[in-house]
């Protein structure tokens, strides 16, 4: 049985043959109803997707509570720049001069919270209090090494003076090698037995502040000489 007209060469027509209903050109069983399902699907999945690419709705995953109409309708609203930026700016530049003033204080206080990350931890506050309660010789290395700049432009030369002046200093510089390798392994030992673990970095960080004049050290001293950490 065949329904319709052919319109053409190309034109179609419905035929019908046990039951089944389709186009020409299409396999038989194929059914025209799925045409129509597939269309009625996609319009009914678009509202899907555009509920699942809402930013008010995609932050919420397994587990956590749809959010409500009014906080979707208020992400949508919420503008993605600040409305006014030289306020946002003014705002920005005093937080980040409150948060450097916090660390200057930190570092005459020893406060743990707004120390920089480098001095942060129990293993670097152990440090510091270790090196400095004892006496290094590392801390007059630097005056040392200026004395033999001065004395190398008054004296001539030539003049054997200078030579015992550089041989000094190579004594001085020898014996804060042998003291910073010293402090080394008795710091490393204070470490281990306090915390278990040494913490990668901590003795080189207690050696280099060791070399450092005493009134010069940040974050400050803490302690006095002798006053050794328990």
């Amino acid at each position: 049985m065949v329904l319709g007209n052919p319109t053409g060469p190309r034109g179609g027509f419905i035929r019908w043959a046990g039951g089944h209903v389709g186009f020409r050109g299409v396999p038989a069983g194929y059914s025209v109803l799925v045409f129509g399902r597939k269309k009625d699907e996609l319009s009914a999945q678009d509202p899907v997707d555009q509920l699942a690419a809402d930013p008010a709705v995609k932050g919420a995953g397994k587990g956590a509570p749809t959010p409500k109409r009014k906080e979707q309708e208020a992400a949508r609203k919420r503008p993605l720049v600040p409305t006014d930026r030289k306020a946002s700016k003014e705002a920005e530049r005093i937080a980040v001069q409150d948060q450097r003033m916090k660390m200057r204080q930190a570092l005459d206080t020893g406060d743990e919270k707004y120390l920089p990350l480098r001095d942060k931890g129990p293993q670097k506050r152990f440090a510091r209090d270790f090196v400095d309660a004892r006496f290094s010789l590392g801390e007059y290395l630097m005056f040392g090494a200026l004395l033999f700049v001065v004395i190398s432009f008054v004296i001539p030369s030539g003049s054997n003076i200078l030579s015992y002046v550089l041989i000094g200093f190579w004594v001085m510089f020898l014996a804060v090698f042998v003291d910073v390798f010293v402090l080394s392994r008795k710091l490393r030992k204070g470490l281990a037995q306090k915390f278990g673990d040494v913490e990668r970095g901590t003795v080189w960080y207690g050696s280099m502040r060791s070399l450092q004049f005493r009134r010069l050290r940040l974050p400050k001293p803490q302690v006095q000489r002798g006053q050794y950490p328990a």
